[in-house]
């Protein structure tokens, strides 16, 4: 990899280079050069239809490019939605996937994003590369520590690679959650959820009915159930992080997910998302007590059992969230 301090240009960090699987067996392979040159300066190799600013499509460019190029989408067509750590866009799918739609999320570049809570959530989870494998290093441990500029795009591309591997074991388990296919070059492509004019709502955005909202209160609590058993908490977990389609949901943004024996603030983190769901549920008919439940998961997931003062000193805290 490369960590040129000259690859700043333009306001923007270039992505970092991963290595990205091979199409589908059967698959249509295409070549960069038979693609017409587009009129309006987009690349030759990548003629998305989405228009981007100028910055935007440079980046668009350089993340998704590659899933282009190993023909994992046949088009980008539009951005589903902007935020302060990435951006989601529609892609038309093919046959490599089966899928019609599909959701890249692109991350923001490292220097406009602010990494500086992160520290929270990377306690005691191993550091990965850019192959998703673990990273042993003592240069890079000392380079992450100091927040150079090599360890801080090491932890950009460790914090992505999280999000996809905590993807990818909990969707192998039956998690209720987009399909990952591919993470590499600042971005992870998945399963879309919605329709091509209408993407899925955050559940926040919605008012339930009481029975419908008790189902799918179920159907959260056992998700969580599920991640416990496999070691995981999603640590940002609450209705803005819930997609609701159908009448149904499903769970995303994993980034910051972690192992909770391996984090001391696991079970301040944890009872913070059951306060936050709790809140959401209870104003849609569904009685739900935060610690009774926080504290009936964490038990049967056979975690160490919370102090009282820490439980109260949270609550005090969300009193008014």
């Amino acid at each position: 990899m490369n960590y040129n301090d000259d690859n700043d240009q333009d306001g923007f960090d270039r992505p970092v280079t991963i290595k990205i699987s091979k199409p589908a067996v059967g698959a249509r392979t295409r070549k960069p050069s038979q693609t017409p040159a587009n009129v309006d300066g987009r690349p030759a190799d990548f003629p998305y239809s989405y228009k981007p600013s100028k910055f935007e499509g440079r980046w668009l460019v350089e993340s998704l490019g590659p899933f282009y190029a190993e023909n994992w989408f046949e088009d980008v067509t539009r951005m589903i939605k902007g935020g302060k750590e990435a951006s989601v866009y529609l892609c038309r799918g093919n046959q490599t996937t089966g899928k019609e739609w599909l959701a890249a999320k692109v991350y923001r570049p490292r220097m406009y994003r602010n990494l500086k809570d992160d520290h929270i959530y990377r306690e005691g989870r191993t550091q990965l590369d850019e192959s998703g494998l673990e990273l042993h290093d003592e240069r890079a441990d000392r380079a992450m520590a100091k927040r150079t500029k090599y360890g801080l795009n090491l932890m950009h591309v460790d914090w992505i690679q999280h999000e996809f591997e905590t993807m990818r074991v909990l969707h192998e388990k039956g998690g209720a959650l987009p399909k990952p296919y591919i993470c590499a070059n600042n971005a992870i492509l998945m399963d879309y959820i919605g329709a091509p004019d209408h993407p899925a709502p955050p559940l926040v955005s919605i008012d339930l009915d009481a029975a419908l909202a008790g189902r799918l209160f179920e159907k959260v609590l056992s998700n969580i159930e599920l991640m416990l058993s496999l070691n995981l908490v999603h640590g940002d977990l609450s209705a803005y992080n819930l997609l609701f389609w159908q009448e149904d949901i499903w769970l995303i943004d994993f980034p910051q997910a972690f192992d909770p024996r391996r984090n001391r603030n696991a079970w301040t983190i944890f009872y913070r998302d059951m306060i936050r769901l709790c809140q959401y549920f209870e104003k849609q008919g569904v009685p739900a007590d935060a610690r009774q439940i926080a504290e009936t998961r964490w038990k049967r997931a056979g975690l160490d059992a919370p102090r009282l003062e820490d439980i109260l000193a949270l609550e005090r805290s969300l009193e008014d969230v």
